[in-house]
């Protein structure tokens, strides 16, 4: 991968690191890490678990519309349940400081992102290296 990175408003550069407003100077930055979060699973079940006990009162209590809603609610905590994306998170270590620097359904991009400030990361060191000069005999 080559510098500078640009790419969905995430900008990573040989000096620093440029995401929805938020600069992180690499000099700064000890460490990156991508953490992917938990699908929310309470809407869901919930959803389900109400269109099935609206779906059995209509269903008792004669009621088209109940039965029609009850099944309607279940299909949508259905889709919610399959559709639903987990959340991966790029986090910087910055002064001994966790902090979130992007949120994305996509764990590739993530991962790409990570990867360029890795790269710059490293050349930041190599640089450094090369500007120190050697110890004389």
């Amino acid at each position: 991968m080559e510098l500078p990175f640009n790419e969905a408003g995430v900008s990573v550069t040989r000096t620093a690191l440029s995401v929805a407003g938020q600069v992180f100077a690499l000099r700064d930055i000890e460490d990156v890490e991508v953490v992917s979060g938990r699908r929310n699973r309470l809407l869901p079940v919930t959803l389900c678990v109400l269109g099935v006990a609206l779906g059995i009162w209509g269903g008792v209590s004669g009621s088209g519309a109940g039965l029609i809603c009850g099944a309607m609610l279940f299909v949508v905590g259905l889709i919610a349940w399959f559709t639903q994306d987990a959340p991966h998170r790029l986090i910087v270590v910055v002064g001994g400081e966790r902090r979130e620097a992007l949120t994305s359904a996509d764990r590739g991009f993530a991962e790409r992102v990570e990867a360029v400030i890795r790269l710059a990361m490293a050349g930041r060191g190599e640089g450094a290296a090369r500007a120190t000069p050697a110890p004389g005999p």
